[in-house]
């Protein structure tokens, strides 16, 4: 329904206008009325008319002044001006605030609802065509942040020529040119660092976004559960160091009003090049890698965690020996958190941090061998998998002594173990997270009628983030959501077309379509 507002000092006519049409049998709510423009704005800023009647001369407050200030906070109402001065001056300033009829009295209530009616045309059509372009950018959302992605992967991986590059960043609104180029990998979590979704992670990432979007000289890549990537581009170095801790800065402001919440970045180095991204991508995984040694809330810049270098073999000192610098919590949280591509890093750093002076000992060795695979059997029991599906050399005792005679053959066992175990987790996440899709399935049948159904709802239907929600849907149905969702109407609309005498635009409308066209 369409609503009226109708203001004029002459009581006749306002009575003569509000009694003789019949509102609802026309499709319209009379929605106030006042004598003059100074009454009228309060209750229109309460009301919020679709179209507001007024006459020009009025005491107070007049008709022009009235249409000025709610072309200004209520610019989608419609405003119809009622005069009986034919003088061009009033309908040149009409005209310029934008209304949209100027009529001349004395008018006849027919000739008026015949305005109306053609006003309340226009304003139906704009809200259509207003609902399908929301809708157009809910289903495209999904598909463009997938070609993101592909593109981020070639930028990192030399995937296409520069020429190419700049092609398909263009085609997605994105101007890659620049003379240097950063990474930034960034991640918000919770203060338990827990996996699962959470509404305050939710609005916090929202609201960055939301502060973000201006950047003209600053990317958003999504990594599902691994956070963002930033890529950031800038004239000099110089301007990259200010950009950054501009972000810093900006993230920060952003936080505080989210307890709850944890952030971490890590910060690669400033290349030239559009070839350098990949070295700049690869230097940010390392900083971000040492957020399971380093404080939360903070942005790590690549080199500023490098600690100790690798010393010269020495006999075996156990005095030497600090076992509090064995930190199997950090070991606990990477598993629980970490991503294989992260394991390298991890591991190196890791090991850094130790500080023992018994590299090289191949009893420490031996020692650090025996240690890591308990803690990795003792994760995978926590998960309640069978340690048993580890390879035989990350689990076969009498296989330990050919990695623990030298510190090279450790820091490979090590990495082959964390790398087998988070695969098992992986695998184990999976078998969980498909129950949730099929959950997202059985949403989708239920509700694909209601055209503003997204893939954030489906997403808060079985509590992940949307981001990782649209991957985890795609890994395991193959298609996008929006393409299910898509999969799911056609095929009810199918049915309805050979089972029903309806007309296409019924079936359009009753399969989550406000026009028919948009089946097509």
């Amino acid at each position: 329904m369409i609503k009226v507002f109708l203001v004029e000092d002459e009581v006749i006519i306002r009575n003569g206008i509000k009694n003789k049409i019949h509102w609802e049998e026309e499709g319209f709510i009379f929605a106030g009325e006042a004598s003059d423009g100074e009454l009228a704005w309060p209750m229109i800023r309460k009301t919020c008319p679709d179209i507001l009647i007024t006459d020009i001369r009025m005491p107070f407050m007049d008709g022009l002044e009235l249409a000025g200030l709610v072309k200004k906070e209520l610019p989608d109402t419609r405003i119809i001006i009622l005069s009986g001065y034919s003088e061009f001056d009033y309908a040149k300033q009409a005209i310029s605030l934008g209304v949209t009829e100027y009529l001349l009295k004395p008018i006849s209530s027919e000739k008026l609802l015949e305005v109306l009616k053609n006003v309340a045309a226009m304003i139906r059509q704009e809200r259509a065509d207003r609902e399908l372009l929301e809708q157009y950018k809910r289903e495209m959302w999904e598909n463009i942040d997938l070609e993101k992605k592909k593109l981020f992967d070639r930028l990192v991986n030399y995937g296409s020529s520069t020429s190419e590059l700049l092609e398909q960043g263009q085609a997605l609104g994105m101007d890659l040119t620049a003379p240097y180029y950063t990474v930034l990998l960034f991640k918000l979590m919770t203060v338990d660092d827990s996996q699962e979704y959470n509404d305050e992670l939710v609005r916090a990432a929202d609201c960055i976004c939301d502060r973000l979007t201006s950047w003209e000289q600053l990317f958003m890549f999504e990594r599902g559960l691994e956070g963002n990537v930033y890529l950031m581009k800038a004239e000099t170095e110089e301007e990259a160091a200010r950009n950054i801790e501009k972000l810093e800065e900006q993230v920060k402001t952003v936080l505080e009003q989210f307890a709850g919440v944890r952030y971490f970045c890590g910060v690669g180095e400033t290349v030239q090049r559009m070839r350098g991204i990949r070295t700049s991508y690869q230097t940010a995984s390392k900083a971000f890698a040492s957020r399971f040694f380093m404080e939360k809330d903070q942005f790590v810049r690549a080199g500023q965690n490098d600690r100790l270098c690798i010393r010269e073999e020495q006999d075996l000192s156990l005095e030497a020996v600090d076992p509090s610098r064995i930190d199997r919590k950090l070991v606990e949280n990477f598993l629980r958190s970490g991503a294989v591509e992260e394991v390298e890093d991890f591991v190196e750093e890791y090991f850094r941090n130790i500080g023992s002076k018994n590299y090289r000992s191949l009893m420490f060795c031996h020692y650090i061998i025996v240690d890591m695979n308990f803690c990795a059997c003792s994760f995978l029991s926590t998960m309640n998998i069978d340690a048993a599906l580890l390879p035989a050399q990350c689990r076969d005792v009498d296989r330990f002594s050919a990695f623990s005679n030298s510190y090279e053959g450790m820091l490979d066992y090590v990495k082959c173990l964390f790398t087998e175990t988070l695969r098992l987790r992986d695998s184990s996440a999976n078998n969980r997270y498909h129950d949730m899709i099929e959950k997202a399935k059985e949403g989708i049948l239920e509700h694909f009628q209601d055209n503003e159904f997204s893939l954030n709802q489906a997403a808060a239907m079985v509590n992940l983030s949307p981001g990782y929600f649209s991957t985890l849907f795609r890994q395991e149905t193959g298609r996008t959501f929006v393409e299910y969702l898509t999969e799911v109407r056609l095929e009810k609309a199918r049915e309805l077309l050979m089972c029903t005498d309806k007309r296409s635009s019924e079936i359009g409308y009753q399969v989550g379509y406000k026009d028919s066209q948009t089946t097509a």
